[in-house]
């Protein structure tokens, strides 16, 4: 079962969530700190290259299945256009509002 977006705990998260699937980089960008970082399936990836690769390129999109720790863990289906769609872990750290990290892998 999907959660829908506007139902996510978070305020950050669920605007990050809702800027990936409408595709709005600028918007998703405005809600890193300056200096975030990530890491996909363990691995610290350069964050600007991966978010245009993953999401924005290949019109990621995001379908939450669930949420744990006041809406900073997801689990969802995500899809894009290179890879298809693959169930997703996902957990943010949120400091004053902004995304300093956030961790993504296959779940």
């Amino acid at each position: 079962m999907t959660i829908a977006t506007a139902k996510l705990s978070d305020p950050t998260v669920r605007a990050a969530v809702t800027a990936i699937n409408s595709g709005d980089r600028a918007a998703f960008v405005a809600l890193l700190t300056p200096d975030a970082t990530m890491s996909d399936d363990g691995n610290d990836r350069d964050l600007q290259d991966w978010i245009d690769r993953e999401i924005f390129t290949s019109r990621g999109h995001m379908d939450v299945q669930s949420e744990s720790d006041g809406g900073r863990a997801l689990l969802a289906n995500y899809s894009n256009e290179t890879w298809g769609e693959m169930r997703t872990a996902w957990r943010f750290t949120v400091d004053g509002g902004r995304i300093s990290r956030f961790e993504t892998g296959q779940a």
